[in-house]
């Protein structure tokens, strides 16, 4: 059996990575961007995708009711923004701590 990457993320977290490229498309309305257009682990902001504060509000109300956790206005939330990975894995986190 090969060794496990420690990188790799969780069965948890791959699950919930093409449910928020939807959500960010749908949500933003990304004309002519397919979730299977959003890397992984792109950056969301600035030369990423080029979303603003506007739509980081507006996907962090919609996560909020989508997947039932929390997202306050701190650090680890802007964190959890750097890209869909860190998105997921906050979700995660959030989830299995209880602090949703």
């Amino acid at each position: 059996m090969p060794p496990t990457d420690p990188s790799a993320p969780s069965p948890a977290v791959v699950d919930l990575i093409l449910p928020i490229k939807q959500m960010i498309v749908r949500v933003l309305m990304l004309e002519g961007v397919a979730p299977t257009d959003i890397p992984d682990d792109g950056p969301l902001f600035g030369a990423g995708l080029g979303l603003d504060s506007v739509d980081a509000l507006e996907l962090a109300i919609h996560v909020e009711e989508a997947f039932g956790v929390k997202m306050p206005d701190d650090a680890g939330t802007r964190r959890a923004f750097a890209s869909v990975r860190a998105l997921a894995e906050f979700v995660v986190e959030r989830r299995a701590t209880g602090a949703a």
